[in-house]
């Protein structure tokens, strides 16, 4: 759908993307992340049409954007950071002008009709923009985006400045929109991008510097995979039956955390998945399994390791935030 070729951007002596290549297939959920001045706007304007290159190539659809930009333009919708809004418009009004200024060949009202109803706008269709809340102002940005059922949409900063239960609903509607849409969403909400994303691409300093599932990226990046399992039993017995696990390292017990309940850290051989083994062998004892968890990163620390080279921000910020 979009293949992104040896892409590289450069504004006098900074160069703000460096030959970037990336393709995302129809019907992906697209995390775009990087900090700030990583090139994640560059790349989004560039695809769009509204920034032009220095050197490679973008295609949407078999498309060229500088061979047939009206076309490629037409097969995105795009939400900016700040929503392209008129606030002494009505939603009526804001939408009919952007379905003439995009000059849409839809049936006008059904048209406009359905995607009010998809992005739940029917209540407010005849209010002022500016007496929205943030949440329905985000959701007419989607809607003008949404104009002229484009294939792409490129979301950027979709949920920020709402409160937690708007950030729920645009990200439902997000999940809902992938359905007939490929998806490129930009977000610094790093649980959102995880909860939503097929596919996670993350640049610094104008380049690529990961790309991949959220949590095979996770799973990449941790050095030891471990088990944290919480059980039921006495410890003693607990420990020595992990110990005969299939390819176990390594067991260490945490100590007991409520009454005849114990953790353990159990460690297996490079690759080896011990969760159903666990499973099993608890299910033969008669051990319930009260907790079981990885010891993987989090998308936030992979994020920090990519864009810091350590992973000392990552455990500052994990201690803040735990």
């Amino acid at each position: 759908m979009i293949e992104v070729k040896n892409l590289t951007k450069r504004y006098g002596s900074k160069t703000a993307l460096d030959q970037v290549s990336f393709t995302v297939e129809e019907g992906t959920v697209l995390g775009f992340l990087g900090p700030n001045g990583a090139g994640k706007s560059t790349t989004m304007n560039i695809i769009t049409g509204y920034l032009s290159a220095s050197s490679g190539e973008v295609t949407v659809g078999g498309q060229n954007i500088l061979d047939y930009p009206n076309e490629v333009k037409k097969k995105i919708g795009y939400l900016p950071e700040q929503p392209p809004l008129y606030m002494d418009m009505t939603v009526k009004e804001y939408l009919n002008f952007m379905y003439e200024l995009k000059k849409v060949t839809l049936p006008r009202q059904q048209h406009i009709q359905e995607i009010c109803a998809l992005v739940r706008l029917e209540e407010v269709y005849g209010r002022l923009i500016a007496n929205l809340s943030k949440g329905y102002k985000q959701r007419v940005g989607i809607a003008q985006a949404l104009l002229g059922n484009p294939s792409v949409l490129i979301l950027d900063e979709p949920t920020v400045g709402l409160d937690p239960k708007q950030i729920i609903e645009i990200r439902n509607l997000i999940k809902n929109l992938s359905r007939s849409h490929t998806v490129i969403l930009s977000s610094h909400i790093l649980p959102e991008v995880q909860a939503v994303c097929d596919r996670v691409l993350v640049i610094h300093q104008g380049k690529i510097v990961a790309d991949g599932k959220p949590d095979t990226l996770s799973h990449q990046m941790t050095g030891n995979h471990k088990l944290i399992v919480r059980l039921e039993g006495k410890e003693k017995e607990l420990r020595q039956g992990l110990m005969t696990l299939h390819q176990v390292k390594e067991v260490i017990s945490l100590g007991q955390k409520e009454p005849d309940v114990f953790e353990f850290t159990i460690e297996g051989d490079q690759g080896m998945d011990l969760r159903r083994d666990l499973f099993f062998l608890a299910s033969r004892k008669g051990w319930p399994i009260l907790s079981l968890k990885t010891n993987d990163l989090t998308l936030e620390e992979v994020f920090l390791r990519l864009t810091s080279g350590s992973l000392e921000e990552a455990e500052v910020q994990k201690e803040e935030t735990a």
